[in-house]
Order: structure tokens, then sequence, then C-alpha cells
């Protein structure tokens, strides 16, 4: 078990470590070019070319976007329930719980974790929180312009396009496929390798609130996702790869939205990087938990 573990989490350490080190030697990165390539490139190829290939149909891929708008509702009432209880801005809080980091971390570790198959239910997961997260969160940032921003943005327009590739079952033509799977096996390992360099960027203030509402918003995550997926009886792929998407920890994007907006970044900033330290350790007791349930 402890082998199976090591071999799910060590590729998002490698690659995140990567990042940190090459950040931390004062090597260039250029995270706005990367993360506009990843953006715009390789993620809708990643979603064309994982749904194109994997077994999923309408229902499965349905059933995992309601799952994830159910748990991201409740999530953002916990959220507003702890900033009233610790009397912080709902604004900072909400937020970070409303949006964990599905795409650096929930898309390899639900890969690794649970094959092709989890990844392709990962990726409706993904998909459905993208709409959430670059309209609400834009909004909660301050972006009047987070509507417009949302049609153009490219991950939707590849979940438009990849809508009929589930529905009815077509194969791409060769050359399209073999294009996509080309680019899209770029996005996971930019991914992991920008977060670390993310992270390294950040500098903590507010550890003690970041640690234990951090911690929080996994372990919330996880029982959420868990009632959930019992709710919406769920099969136990589906239901294991949601409560794994839904204790991820908080999102970097919640960082750039809150330095975007000037609201509290600092804070904001200590709940990522806690977040994410805490589920390098509390992650691989979930996963012992639901590996051996899903065989």
């Amino acid at each position: 078990m402890l082998a199976e573990l090591f071999a799910v989490l060590a590729p998002v350490l490698i690659g995140a470590g990567i990042g940190f080190g090459w950040a931390r030697s004062g090597q260039a990165y250029p995270t706005d070019f990367i993360a506009r390539l990843v953006l715009n490139v390789g993620t809708p190829c990643l979603v064309l070319s994982t749904l194109s290939r994997a077994d999923i149909d309408p229902h499965s891929f349905g059933q995992m976007a309601l799952g994830c708008a159910l748990v991201t509702a409740l999530m953002g009432c916990i959220g507003l329930a702890f900033s009233r209880l610790t009397r912080q801005d709902w604004r900072v809080l909400v937020p970070a719980y409303l949006f964990p980091n599905s795409g650096n971390m929930g898309l390899p570790i639900s890969l690794y974790a649970f094959g092709e198959a989890g990844l392709a239910l990962s990726v409706a997961f993904f998909l459905a929180l993208a709409v959430a997260q670059f309209s609400v969160g834009l909004v909660l940032s301050g972006g009047p312009q987070a509507w417009k921003k949302l049609l153009r943005n490219p991950i939707l327009i590849s979940l438009v396009l990849a809508l009929p590739i589930v529905i009815y079952d077509v194969d791409l033509p060769r050359w399209l496929d073999n294009s996509v799977s080309l680019l899209g096996g770029m996005t996971i390992p930019l991914m992991l390798i920008t977060l670390g360099v993310s992270l390294a960027s950040i500098h903590l203030k507010h550890v003690g609130s970041g640690l234990l509402l951090g911690g929080l918003r996994i372990l919330c995550g996880a029982t959420v996702g868990w009632g959930i997926g019992l709710a919406l009886a769920l099969p136990p792929l589906a239901h294991g790869v949601l409560v794994v998407q839904s204790a991820m920890p908080v999102a970097v994007f919640n960082y750039l939205f809150a330095v975007q907006a000037n609201r509290s970044p600092e804070q904001v900033a200590s709940l990522v990087m806690c977040s994410t330290l805490l589920a390098f350790v509390l992650l691989p007791v979930l996963l012992a938990v639901l590996m051996p349930a899903l065989r």
C-alpha cells in the first residue's frame, strides 16, 4: 500500500519540487507565459484528448458535474460560516473554500490514483469548477467583465467542443487525435512545475490561521464530497474521484485574484501555502482509505 501511495504522490511532489527548486535557485521562470500557454493551449487539448479517448457516458459526466456543483455550493456555505465565526472578511475565506486546486493537483493525483478513467471523471469536475471559478471567482475579485471573459475562456470552449464527442461517442480524426494528445501531454507537467514556482514566490504570514483554516478546507471538502457521492449514489470510481477532487487544497488562482483586487493577499497566500503543505500529509491518508475500497 505504501508503494502504491508513493507511486501516486511522487510525480506530484517531484514536479512541484522541480518548480520550487527552480524558483528558489534564482532562475527565471516566465510564469505568465506558461500560465497562458497551459490555459489557452494545453488544457483545452487535454480536455479534448481525455474525453475523446475515455469510456465515459454522458450520464456519468453529468453526475460528476452535478456533484461538483453541489460540493462547491456547500463548501461556499461552510466558508461563509467560518468567516462569521472567525470574524474575517467573507470575500477572503469564501473563495478559498469554493475553489480547490482541482487542476494543478487534482488532475495528476486522479490520473495516478485512478487511471485514465479517473482522469476523465476528474476533467468533468475540473470543467464544472472552471465555470464557477472564472465567473464567480472573478466577480468576487472585483472583475466587472467576468461574463465576457467567461465566454472567451478556451477551457470552456473546449468543453463545448467536447460535449458532442461524449454524447455521441464520436472518434476524432487520427491527425487531430494525435495533435491534441501531444499538446495536451504538456499540461500536467507544466501545471505541477508552475505550482512549485508559485509556492516558492509566496511569503507566509498568518501561519496559525492558515494551518487551521487550510486543514479544515481539506477535511470539510473530503467529508462533503463523500456525503454528496452517497446522496447521488455514485459508483465507486466516480465517488472516489469526487472525494479526492473535493479535498484539494486552496487553488493558487485565489491568491492571484486576491492580488488583483488587493483584498488581503497575504492572508490568502497563507491559506494556499498551508493547505498545500497539509495536503501532502492528509491526502495519503485519504487515498489509503479510498484505493482499497475501489478494488
